[in-house]
């Protein structure tokens, strides 16, 4: 069935092709839900992309970081774990703040890269700190509810982030909670000064062969006997990059450490780990 609609006058189809170019620019600039933004820094600015939920707000807040292989992907669309989780975390009322540590300096994936210049433990702890205080700036926003999540690399700016010892010296509240997946542990369990400030939720495979499990459990059993909220959920035969919306398992052959020490780490979704974390992290960021 072909259903019927009168022809417009010139002056009317004049009008809807202006609307219908207005609606159009509209889309393009929220493109997969997100819009780009630029994050002031004391030498240059950020670039990151913003999820940002519907309504007026004020909204509770997540910063969440990037792994070694950035935001982007070759074919220009955000990596589809960063849109996974940003489009689910907005559905659910956070606005989601993903600063590009490594685009923003012309950098791309570090993943191969043994010499970091944009180090996890500096560069990166102060672009989180950055992205807290645009954050802080907004309206929408509710300054004292911004959390920390961190995948891989991310995950290890997390744990650098929290310390004790790293207390921002600004006059804005700090991050609330903090969540890592998959992080690198050891620098940090080899710490005699680590002492988490904040609630830290930290997510690992016991399969994985990139950033081993054991260091974490090392660093969360210190971590409790001090009085630390620091818990660590490891889950069966998941590897690296279990919570991954679409990854198939795979040898990653092009990464600088592994620990094996060969260069090559095992990768991929595992379903009833995603399953549990997305759970698990949603209602953690919740406070509960």
């Amino acid at each position: 069935m072909i259903a019927f609609r009168p022809m417009m006058s010139s002056p009317l189809r004049l009008a809807a092709a202006v609307i219908g170019l207005a609606l159009l620019h509209v889309n393009a600039a929220q493109a997969g839900g997100y819009e780009r933004v630029h994050i002031p820094m004391d030498n240059g600015h950020l670039d990151g992309v913003l999820y940002r939920p519907a309504g007026p707000g004020p909204f509770p807040a997540v910063v969440a970081l990037h792994g070694c292989g950035g935001l982007w992907r070759d074919n220009g669309k955000l990596s589809m774990r960063h849109a996974d989780w940003g489009e689910r975390l907005s559905d659910q009322g956070f606005a989601v703040l993903m600063p590009d540590s490594y685009g923003s300096r012309g950098l791309g994936s570090q993943c191969g890269v043994k010499e970091l210049t944009v180090r996890a433990s500096r560069e990166r702890v102060a672009d989180a700190g950055a992205a807290r205080r645009w954050l802080q700036t907004r309206s929408d926003i509710r300054p004292n509810m911004i959390a920390l999540l961190g995948w891989s690399g991310g995950g290890s700016t997390v744990l650098a982030a929290i310390r004790r010892d790293r207390r921002p010296g600004d006059d804005k509240p700090d991050f609330t909670r903090a969540a890592a997946f998959y992080p690198s542990c050891r620098i940090q369990s080899e710490s005699p000064s680590f002492a988490a400030r904040m609630p830290t939720l930290i997510l690992m495979g016991d399969a994985d062969d990139w950033t081993p499990a054991a260091p974490c459990g090392y660093l969360a059993k210190a971590a409790q006997a001090r009085g630390e909220k620091v818990e660590l959920v490891v889950y069966p035969g998941a590897l690296h990059d279990f919570d991954h919306p679409r990854l198939d398992v795979k040898e990653r052959s092009d990464i600088a450490y592994s620990a094996t020490g060969t260069g090559k780490a095992m990768v991929g979704t595992n379903p009833a780990a995603r399953e549990d974390a997305l759970k698990r992290v949603s209602a953690f960021l919740r406070g509960h």
